[in-house]
């Protein structure tokens, strides 16, 4: 499975929100400035090529549907971010984290009581 652009992703997750939808769908639901109707439909049948998308047909029109979970693409992601990143430890994820200032104490305590119920 391929990494995909941001767009992509931003794509994705409007069609994993809405579950299926047409490209007027996904459009309306784009933040800030908005692809042209016609770029938009191209990277929509990208991700059909990608194998991340595919389609019911109403004629001329298409309604496009994930065929990718959001759980396994998260977990894809995640996992090449964690190798490339942090070299491939969660420790030095959750460290950097710590560090930036971005989990609080509380957060880390959690986290520590979920692997704690865990064993």
């Amino acid at each position: 499975m391929e990494k995909l652009t941001n767009k992509e992703e931003e794509i994705m997750h409007i069609l994993w929100k809405l579950e299926k939808a047409f490209v007027k769908d996904i459009l309306a639901e784009i933040d800030g400035e908005k692809p042209h109707y016609n770029t938009l439909s191209t990277m929509v049948r990208n991700l059909e090529e990608k194998g991340f998308v595919s389609y019911n047909a109403y004629g001329k029109t298409h309604q496009y549907y994930p065929i990718i979970e959001k759980d396994i693409y998260r977990k894809r992601f995640l996992n090449t971010t964690i190798e490339n990143y942090f070299n491939n430890s969660y420790k030095n994820m959750v460290s950097f984290f710590a560090k930036e200032e971005k989990i609080s104490v509380d957060e880390l305590k959690e986290i520590i009581d979920l692997i704690e119920k865990r064993k």
